[in-house]
């Protein structure tokens, strides 16, 4: 038998265990689907487009880096493309972020590996049952709302604590929770319909939510200072004073900026995913860092169904972008020759039920968003406040104004008035006084009233869901000029929808002269207004007053000349010392007021009170800085659901009458039974302290009947002396 030759011994295992992967050169090659076809004249043109999409996304590519296969009989492109990146993190992060990516309205990139299409030619088509991942139940992000007592909830920020509170009666009110946020943030932030609660880092924002209280989502925009969130909760804007630097190696991908971000300072999120939408500078052209202007928030404004948002570019334009996608609607911005400001109208609860969907399966035809903005005077042009359509751009009215110094813009919080305080002056420029141009916008043609006063107007607020309005105005000649302990004197005016006439103008209801007052906090239910002395060291005054004090009374019939305003009552007064914040509580049945160690450091805290002005509690906290009631979402009741509540309301009643009388005598049963136990210890003490004492005397006393002895004591007592003179 030959012996064996090196060719006949078997290597196949060794070769198996110490076999070279060979790189097939693929894996930074994808394949982009849902290019547009196009010809050679606009190739360079989709190239540019093609990479400036992917760089929004965080992905940098080159038009080197694209090849686009070319139809020779036709001319044009085939559609899609291959995509070489510099490494396979670079086409692994562009596979997660640019698939699914819409590339205009009619194309959407579909993103593949190169290395995938054999894969996907030689899959086995054969079924497999899936399998099932277990159900995971997430905690509502409103469960707070279903508290059996009907709570509100509020925040306190002190020094670096955080607490978050429930409110109620006494034996209700209570710690909800207490966040340990160990890494410090400048302040705390609800979202306007209280599902989130925002918390500014050094590294950017984060919301926390739910019954537990956990990060729902973060946001990484460093050094942010200022936050604002849209009305439905949708977006967030965050700023900072300091530009957007992104430094090599960072992170990158939808949650983060990119290169093309930098040097700007304002970012627009989407909270839910937190993806950044955009990013816009809010430095006009030579400012620089050293040489900032104030900035005036929020810089953008958001629609009140989150479907636009605007941002104004002083004495030029108003930029209208749509969301989610951030693209300028229309292409093209309001060119508006000296806008000054710009306000959106909000939507009132009849535009909400028009908005939703109707029996018929389609949504009635709801009012088209509307905004407010006007321009000063320039050259021979009146200053001008316009009302217009939005997106179909359609002027609704305009009016003229003359002698202009400033106007500002007050939206009723239905959307059924528009008040522009008109600061004007006189032709010689040396005192101004103010008129109020009122549009009443649910009426045909927008029809325009002016209130003229004489005084100047320092505050001004409309009453939610109502048709009355407050002012604030005062002739004080230390107005322009207040200083350290001088106290600006003012009026405080009602004003009212007059129907009954059929004229329909606003009527004067009463003024309150000779106050210290510079703020107005209405109710959210209206009716009751409190009128504050805020940011005085010197006054600080709480007045709480109910319009509407007698209205059973008055009734339905026709008020008199004698009684109008008749209605408006002093429930009571109050005082905080240092007062620099005043806010209600959603249900309008409490009012908060708080002094910020942000503004002085002297009795820092927060107090409580009711509607009638009755302090429940005050709290006196070193370092305190904000107070902030928790907001709460629209009810989901319908109109017909709460007509139905308030006819029944007396029976529902019974059962509250009920649950504080059990309560209040469960409470009278504990204090009898502590007082009666105090007296019980009492007596038991002071019998023991009796027998003690007795015992301590008896022992006494018969020491003193041993050692007795008896001593005579002899005492003469001159009882009458007679002199008499003996003659010889």
């Amino acid at each position: 038998m030959p012996a064996p030759t090196v060719d006949d011994i078997d290597y196949t295992d060794i070769e198996e265990k110490y076999k070279v992967q060979y790189d097939d050169g693929f894996d930074t090659t994808l394949v982009v689907d849902g290019v547009p076809i196009i010809d050679e004249s606009k190739r360079e043109r989709l190239l540019n487009k093609f990479c400036k999409e992917f760089s929004r996304k965080g992905v940098t590519i080159k038009p080197e880096d694209v090849y686009l296969p070319w139809n020779d009989a036709t001319g044009k492109s085939k559609g899609y493309a291959f995509v070489d990146f510099r490494t396979a993190n670079d086409a692994n992060l562009a596979l997660a972020v640019v698939h699914n990516h819409p590339f205009d309205s009619k194309h959407t990139f579909k993103l593949n590996r190169f290395t995938d299409i054999e894969e996907f030619a030689n899959m086995d088509e054969s079924y497999t049952d899936p399998q099932y991942e277990e159900f995971k139940p997430k905690e509502h992000l409103r469960a707070w709302l279903g508290d059996p007592q009907g709570r509100d909830q509020y925040v306190t920020y002190r020094h670096e604590d955080v607490e978050i509170h429930w409110h109620g009666k006494p034996s209700q009110s209570e710690l909800a929770y207490k966040p340990e946020w160990k890494e410090p943030f400048l302040y705390v932030a609800w979202s306007p319909l209280g599902t989130y609660i925002a918390t500014l880092h050094r590294q950017g924002v984060r919301i926390w939510g739910g019954s537990s209280w956990k990060q729902q989502q973060q946001f990484a925009h460093p050094l942010v200072k200022l936050i604002d969130f849209s009305p439905c909760e949708q977006y967030l804007v965050t700023w900072s004073n300091e530009p957007i630097v992104v430094h090599e190696g960072a992170k990158q991908g939808p949650q983060y900026f990119s290169p093309d971000d930098e040097g700007n300072n304002m970012a627009v999120w989407d909270i839910k995913s937190g993806h950044l939408l955009r990013s816009f500078s809010t430095l006009v052209d030579g400012e620089t860092p050293t040489n900032k202007k104030q900035i005036h928030w929020p810089a953008l404004k958001w629609s009140p169904d989150d479907k636009f948002v605007a941002r104004l570019t002083r004495g030029q334009m108003i930029s209208v972008y749509e969301v989610p996608g951030m693209h300028l609607h229309g292409k093209k911005s309001l060119k508006i020759e000296g806008v000054h400001d710009f306000e959106w109208c909000p939507l009132g609860d009849k535009d909400k039920e028009d908005s939703k969907v109707g029996d018929a399966g389609k949504p009635k035809k709801a009012r088209e968003n509307m905004l407010a903005y006007w321009t000063p005077e320039i050259d021979n042009q009146p200053a001008r406040v316009t009302l217009l359509a939005f997106p179909s751009r359609t002027i609704l009215r305009q009016k003229n104004l003359f002698n202009v110094t400033e106007c500002k813009l007050y939206w009723q919080n239905q959307g059924d008035f528009l008040c522009v305080k008109v600061d004007r002056h006189t032709k010689t420029k040396k005192s101004i006084f103010c008129n109020l141009e009122i549009f009443r916008v649910r009426e045909k043609d927008y029809p325009v009233e002016v209130v003229e006063l004489k005084d100047t107007v320092t505050d001004f607020s409309w009453e939610p869901k109502g048709e009355r309005f407050a002012i604030i105005s005062s002739n004080d000649p230390n107005l322009g000029n207040p200083g350290p302990g001088i106290t600006i004197k003012t009026d405080v005016s009602f004003y009212q929808l007059e129907r009954a006439s059929g004229k329909n103008d606003f009527r004067l209801l009463r003024t309150l002269p000779t106050r210290t007052s510079n703020a107005i906090r209405w109710s959210p239910r209206g009716r009751h207004v409190v009128l504050a002395t805020v940011g005085s060291s010197s006054k600080s005054e709480l007045e709480f007053w109910d319009l509407d004090f007698n209205v059973e009374e008055l009734g339905r019939r026709e008020v008199s000349k004698e009684e109008w305003g008749s209605g408006i009552q002093l429930l009571g007064t109050g005082d905080h010392y240092g007062v620099t914040d005043v806010e209600w509580d959603p249900s309008g049945r409490f009012l908060a007021t708080s002094a910020s160690a942000w503004t002085h450091v002297l009795e820092n805290g927060y107090a409580i009170w009711d509607f009638r002005g009755q302090e429940i509690i005050k709290h006196i906290q070193d370092r305190f800085k904000q107070f902030i009631w928790r907001p709460r979402p629209p009810t989901l009741l319908t109109k017909e659901q709460q007509k139905q509540i308030r006819k029944n309301l007396k029976e529902y009643s019974r059962t509250f009458d009920e649950e504080d009388a059990a309560e209040e005598s469960n409470v009278s049963a504990e204090l009898v039974a502590l007082r009666k136990r105090l007296v019980d210890e009492w007596n038991k003490w002071r019998a023991n302290c009796k027998k003690e004492h007795a015992e301590e005397r008896g022992k006494k006393h018969g020491q003193h009947e041993e050692e007795k002895e008896e001593i005579e004591v002899w005492i003469d007592e001159v009882i009458e002396q007679i002199e008499e003179v003996v003659v010889d």
